[in-house]
């Protein structure tokens, strides 16, 4: 039996490479595998759900869904630890964790499939991974059919021609948050990698990778651009900083991404899911969004919204989600 973890995944999937940068800040022994025809059998012994990452103990078990991955091996290997152990900033480290792998991947997704040099660039990507020991042939006809699976899919994370506008504004509008907010720290909670880092950073090392996102990324945004570098292989440089520290350059994103865009638009999915209408529209900070309902995401909000209600009469943390508009969706 193996003493090292393995972790099936992509190096086009953001909630695998987030799973990956974990076990490498953890130094936990592991081996990335791509996942391929070659290895699908494997994958498939272990996999409940068709999809990546994958991790597999060194006991024999499958665990899947890279938040409760990571949440897992923190209880194992608790230091060094991505948990602040004041509990209202450990809340907000979850919830801009779920803000990243679920209103980021929106801008990854949107980018990557929407425009043609993304398409073909990830396309070929995912092609070599899966066909690229059968031959250029096998390649392209891969790359072929990813491309036409995949544009037809960007309506699920809400890409379309109403909210494209509103998705690539939301991008460029983080990216000048957080550049300013990195300026003066090396992570986003201080001096090591909180649940924060690896959320938001799956997304955007992907789209640091992708030909669209990844040339606004390197015009506007150098210090983003040093933590995705970073994040690669993160190290504990240092302790979290307190939120009263972080808070002139957090809030804004709490504020003007969380609040006005991310929970109301989950709200709204919820709603429905729970009318079982096929289709939802709202306003999102006055930019008028629709889109097909995404059943996930409805099990995504429920379990941020758990997790409040554990700290809940944390009276510094609900004046923090009162003041940035994000209190009123979690208490519900």
């Amino acid at each position: 039996m193996s003493a090292a973890h393995r972790i099936f995944g992509s190096e086009l999937s953001p909630y695998s490479v987030k799973v990956r940068s974990y076990f490498r800040y953890k130094n936990l022994p592991h081996e990335w595998l791509l996942r391929s025809p070659a290895n699908q059998g494997e994958f498939q012994k272990y996999a409940k759900l068709p999809l990546v990452p994958l991790v597999v103990t060194p006991e024999g078990e499958g665990v899947q869904d890279s938040t409760p991955i990571l949440e897992r091996f923190e209880k194992a290997h608790p230091e060094p630890s991505i948990v602040p152990a004041d509990p209202a900033l450990a809340f907000i480290s979850a919830l801009l964790e779920e803000y990243g792998d679920e209103w980021g991947n929106k801008w990854m997704f949107h980018y990557r499939w929407s425009y043609q040099p993304d398409v073909w660039s990830t396309a070929e990507r995912i092609g070599v991974q899966m066909m690229g020991t059968q031959g250029p042939l096998a390649v392209a006809q891969a790359r072929q059919a990813v491309a036409e699976r995949m544009t037809a899919r960007i309506g699920f994370v809400g890409s379309n021609e109403k909210t494209r506008p509103v998705i690539e504004a939301s991008f460029k509008r983080a990216l000048a948050l957080l550049d300013g907010h990195l300026a003066s720290r090396p992570y986003l909670l201080g001096g090591r990698p909180a649940m924060a880092d690896f959320g938001l950073w799956g997304q955007l090392y992907e789209a640091a990778t992708d030909p669209t996102p990844g040339a606004i990324m390197r015009a506007s945004a150098p210090n983003v651009m040093a933590w995705v570098q970073r994040m690669l292989a993160p190290k504990d440089a240092g302790p979290f900083e307190r939120f009263e520290i972080l808070s002139a350059s957090l809030m804004p994103l709490l504020t003007d991404e969380v609040g006005a865009f991310f929970l109301p638009w989950s709200a709204a999915n919820v709603a429905a899911i729970s009318g079982d209408s096929k289709t939802f529209d709202v306003m999102l900070a006055g930019n008028a969004w629709s889109q097909e309902p995404q059943k996930y995401h409805a099990r995504s909000l429920a379990e941020i919204r758990r997790k409040y209600h554990l700290v809940r009469g944390n009276a510094f943390l609900d004046d923090v989600l009162s003041r940035s508009g994000c209190l009123r969706w979690l208490a519900s």
